[in-house]
């Protein structure tokens, strides 16, 4: 319970400090919020528990259930020793009950144990460890060579036909991997904000950014090939972009930079 509370502690001061972001799509951010205050409840509760009661009651259940079966090992042990001869010893026969009433560690045991303390130790490095969006490095191993799932046809469909002003780096990936004319984004403005990171297949770079449905547990990696005159910003460096769609000829599209302007990472780092 206390490992609970104080990841319900951690996650409501992420919300009340706005950070919350930073883990949970804001979408989704009441949710997350919502169960924390219900765990930190339970977890106040829990204190209102007399404490002693469980140990009471094994005492109780014990001496109910457990004397008959006592008292018969200790009758034994004194008539075994009577048919050798010896006088029965009450003190050997009590601390025979002790040993056999001594609690043995299980492979049970040892499990509840291990897993108390490395979840203890997620919680305290939770803890300790500053908010932090997710790195260039993790995008570049999360990334498939495919636009995030659940962006498809339809944004497709409304960037030939419709207003790509509020397009992000996610939108225009699914458009330069599924446009069947290419030719049709030829020379549409974009103004896009992201993290650099290698570039493939000739470019300059890739703008890239992480793309989020529920949590930073399901991000997934957008990329656009940009082409722009003198050396590209170093590996993780956020920048926004100002330039134009062009069609390669073969195909393919990619973004040729009039401005590249570095920025500090933004509030809110994904798209979502």
């Amino acid at each position: 319970m206390g490992l609970t509370a104080c990841l319900a502690v951690t996650t409501i001061a992420l919300w009340i400090t706005g950070r919350i972001s930073l883990y949970v799509n804001p979408d989704s951010a009441w949710f997350a919020v919502g169960m924390s205050v219900v765990a930190l409840l339970g977890a106040i509760a829990t204190f209102a528990l007399p404490l002693g009661a469980e140990a009471d009651h094994g005492h109780d259940h014990e001496h109910g259930h457990s004397v008959a079966p006592a008292r018969a090992r200790r009758e034994a042990f004194a008539h075994a020793d009577h048919d050798h001869g010896d006088a029965p010893d009450a003190h050997d026969a009590a601390a025979h009950d002790h040993l056999a009433a001594r609690p043995r560690l299980t492979v049970a045991g040892l499990a509840a144990f291990s897993g108390g303390l490395i979840a203890s130790g997620v919680v305290v490095a939770v803890l300790l460890t500053p908010p932090a969006s997710l790195s260039a490095e993790l995008a570049v191993s999360r990334d498939v060579g495919a636009p995030p799932l659940f962006v498809g046809s339809d944004v497709v469909t409304l960037a030939a036909s419709g207003d790509t002003s509020k397009f992000g780096i996610g939108d225009w990936s699914a458009v330069f991997a599924h446009a069947t004319n290419p030719e049709t984004f030829d020379g549409k403005p974009v103004t896009l904000t992201g993290f650099i990171t290698p570039g493939q297949d000739g470019a300059s770079f890739d703008l890239t950014r992480l793309v989020i449905t529920h949590c930073v547990i399901d991000a997934q990696t957008a990329r656009l090939p940009i082409t722009a005159t003198g050396s590209a910003p170093s590996t993780g460096q956020w920048v926004t972009v100002t330039g134009t769609v062009r069609s390669t000829g073969d195909g393919a599209l990619e973004v040729h930079a009039d401005q590249v302007a570095a920025i500090d990472e933004p509030a809110d780092p994904y798209e979502y």
